[in-house]
């Protein structure tokens, strides 16, 4: 209760109640001072202010004749925040998703919330029915320790996750376009079997993005539902996929004077006659404001108007320019981001504070911070700054784990390495937001029967500020290769590194340079060992320096790099040895990927891939035999690693010592396709393939060495490929179907899936 004080004045100030809160930050906080006229309303700002500070449950000012007598009831003060029962969910992780904490006011209030929220936590991992009880044990002076305990039950599952009211699209296409999966025996790896509304929320927006990327421009999600029996849940998406249009007339309108529209023809990415894509639209409204901002109209906006021809099943799309509200970005106000720094989020963004305020650059910084993968949810919001023509752009963000740790071991049939395979373990740590400054950091071992690899990687994707990737990677590779006979003749150590940077040209478009230096030491173990002169001659020279700089390209337009679909992804490289070192040469290398889906419905994927690579050394030396090309299964498949080209026939033996090549060309065409008796969220897909290749040219001189000549090999086979939990996995079968007969030969293939 608070006295009333018309233009009253104290001589002092006495505080009554406070038994931890000192005297003197009560009387700091009442804005109040001895000798000084107040009013009514100055002491109910007074008491406003102490119960904002969280200090007390209760305040009461009165004045007594020339004293202003404050009377307080603190609040009790939390001790410590106990958790009982949990062990899905550490202590760590629960503490951060309450309100009381150690010194922190206590309250009912704030206890349920917690209590709450710890529940909370536990629907999202998949425990709908978990309990949560709290309590307060109360201590001496004021204190309490609050306990939560927790009964986690039993994980529910997802059982069926269906469609209703869709006709171009099967259920198991649209249960690919989603997030949330149906629980297999995996999903305890995966975590993507958890009923989470906002999940579902983000599964509509991915179905709208699907159907409006195949021109399905009426789609909506009328009714997402689950039911849940014996714990485990039935999700229905009723939908109403509406036609399927294409473009018509496609133009450009605007209001601006003496702007050239026929200039801005070439920023559109629609075209008449194609499907209807919306993500065409939106290229096109970016390309476009790109290009007026670069002119001179940083206020221009681009609105994109659909007109639709039900009968015809067309769209024409005007987009229209007009000069938009004058505002600019008063400020960047960041909140949520605990662990990124700020000026992480900032440099996303094409406009900072002072800029002309664009809608278009927000929304394309939004889809950058996203790509981060820093973040659980973003939310760019803007409100009124302190001028008319000023606004305060809002970055909410909830952050997300970055960290990895992994273990595993694999099998290699020895395609990609001289080693010969074998069982492997290894183990890695990654962190893709190092001390919350953005930077990636790796390291890795792994080790089998007659391998040892350890490498340490570091990038920082804006170096000194500027878009430009930077980074290194540190390595050591060991490797006891084997002749035909599977007996050990030598040993490789190569210990090396390489600094490199990226520079973006286009959002498409990446420039790449490099330094590398490596290390390579060979020790012959069998002394008597039968070796053709040419890898004689080669251990003989011992230790071996490469000093190299590196410069490509790199081409993607690839829509999802887990999943791909459809899109390019190519690289180019050129490599010059001999900034020192031993190695003397140039090499030139490509790769490209074309991605195609040939059935939606069917959920087929076409994949075409082209590739080569020429070395040629320079100065006095001829080239190296360990500088030369192999064939691997990148190349083709059905053969050994380094199994087919120029090789030399070891001197008195039958045996043969591969030698590598100078060029290499290949191709392969492949079809990509799902298991039909296997739920789509195993991750399991089907493929065929025709490969096709050839491994020439080689100047070592020997009356011995044959097979330097341009023979095409092929291949045709069978594939499954898994995107597993612990990485993509595939298995081979090939068979070739042309081939020499000196080529070595190998059916099977398992390992690593490297798509790019």
């Amino acid at each position: 209760m608070v006295g009333q004080a018309e233009a009253a004045s104290v001589s002092r100030i006495e505080v009554r109640g406070n038994r931890r809160v000192d005297a003197d930050s009560v009387r700091g906080q009442l804005g109040i001072r001895p000798g000084q006229n107040f009013n009514q309303s100055d002491l109910d700002d007074a008491v406003k202010r102490l119960i904002a500070t969280g200090l007390f449950a209760d305040v009461s000012v009165r004045q007594s004749g020339s004293t202003l007598v404050v009377t307080v009831i603190e609040n009790t003060i939390v001790n410590q925040v106990l958790f009982q029962g949990n062990k899905k969910i550490k202590d760590a992780n629960l503490a951060q998703a309450v309100q009381l904490a150690p010194r922190s006011a206590f309250s009912r209030e704030a206890m349920d919330a917690d209590a709450e929220a710890i529940r909370e936590a536990y629907r999202r991992i998949g425990r709908d029915d978990a309990t949560v009880s709290a309590s307060v044990q109360e201590l001496e002076g004021g204190r309490v320790n609050v306990v939560y305990t927790v009964q986690e039950g039993d994980r529910t599952k997802i059982a069926d996750i269906n469609f209703e009211g869709n006709q171009a699209f099967s259920d198991r296409r649209l249960r690919e376009v989603i997030n949330t999966k149906e629980s297999n025996i995996l999903s305890w790896l995966s975590r993507n079997d958890v009923y989470d509304e906002n999940r579902i929320r983000a599964d509509e927006e991915a179905l709208r993005r699907f159907y409006f990327n195949q021109g399905y421009a009426d789609f909506r999600v009328l009714d997402a539902s689950a039911t849940l029996v014996d714990n485990k849940y039935t999700i229905v998406f009723t939908v109403d996929e509406g036609q399927r249009y294409t473009f018509s007339d496609v133009s450009i309108e605007s209001s601006v004077p003496g702007l050239d529209i026929s200039a801005l023809n070439s920023s559109l990415k629609t075209r008449s006659g194609s499907t209807y894509r919306a993500k065409d639209v939106e290229a096109s409204v970016i390309g476009l404001t790109e290009r007026l901002a670069g002119s001179g109209y940083a206020f221009a906006e681009v609105t994109p108007r659909g007109n639709r021809d039900f009968e015809n099943r067309t769209i024409s799309v005007v987009y229209s320019v007009d000069e938009g509200v004058r505002a600019y970005i008063e400020r960047i106000e960041i909140r949520g981001n605990n662990r990124t720094r700020d000026y992480v989020i900032r440099r996303e963004f094409d406009v900072s504070e002072g800029d002309a305020f664009n809608q278009v650059m927000v929304s394309r910084a939004k889809r950058r911070l996203d790509a981060l993968g820093f973040f659980q949810t973003i939310n760019i919001s803007t409100v009124p700054g302190s001028q008319p023509d000023q606004v305060v752009l809002v970055v909410d963000v909830v952050e997300q784990s970055t960290g990895e740790f992994s273990i595993g071991a694999g099998y290699s049939t020895g395609q990609t390495s001289s080693s010969g395979g074998g069982f492997s373990l290894e183990g890695s740590i990654s962190e893709r937001n190092f001390l919350g400054r953005g930077q990636a950091i790796r390291l890795s071992a792994s080790g089998g029967k007659d391998s040892r690899d350890f490498m340490l990687s570091f990038t920082e994707p804006y170096f000194l500020g500027y878009r430009v990737a930077a980074g290194f990677d540190i390595y050591r590779n060991t490797r006891k290769v084997n002749n035909s006979n599977n007996d050990h003749i030598f040993d490789r150590e190569t210990t090396g590194g390489t600094v490199r940077f990226g520079l973006p040209i286009t959002e498409d478009l990446t420039a790449q340079f490099a330094y590398n230096y490596s290390q390579e030491k060979y020790e012959q173990v069998a002394a008597d060992a039968n070796l053709s002169s040419a890898v004689r001659q080669a251990l003989e020279q011992g230790t071996w320096t490469r000093s190299s700089i590196s410069t490509g390209l790199v081409y993607n337009t690839i829509d999802d790099t887990k999943n791909p679909r459809d899109g390019i992804y190519a690289t180019a490289s050129v490599e010059f040895a001999g900034l020192g070192g031993d190695a003397k040469y140039v090499k030139v290398t490509g790769r490209g990927n074309y991605y195609k889906t040939l059935s939606e419905d069917l959920d087929v994927v076409g994949l075409v891939t082209v590739g080569g690579g020429h070395v040629s050394a320079w100065g006095d030396e001829p080239l190296r035999i360990f500088d030369h090309f192999n064939s691997n299964d990148r190349i083709i498949r059905g053969f050994k690693y380094n199994g087919i080209g120029p090789f030399e026939t070891v001197d008195g033996t039958n045996n043969r010592d591969y030698l590598g090549g100078k060029t290499y060309f290949h191709g392969t065409v492949e079809a990509q396709f799902p298991i039909p008796v296997l739920p789509e969220s195993i991750g399991l897909r089907g493929a065929v393939f025709a490969d096709a290749a050839t491994l020439y040219g080689n100047d070592y001189t020997s009356n011995l060495v044959d097979g330097t000549g341009m023979k095409w090999r092929a291949s045709v086979g069978a594939s499954l490929i898994w995107a597993s939990p612990f990485g993509p996995l595939r298995v081979d079968y090939a068979e070739p179907v042309v081939k020499e007969d000196t080529d070595r030969i190998q059916h099977w293939n398992f390992g690593i899936s490297t798509r790019f």
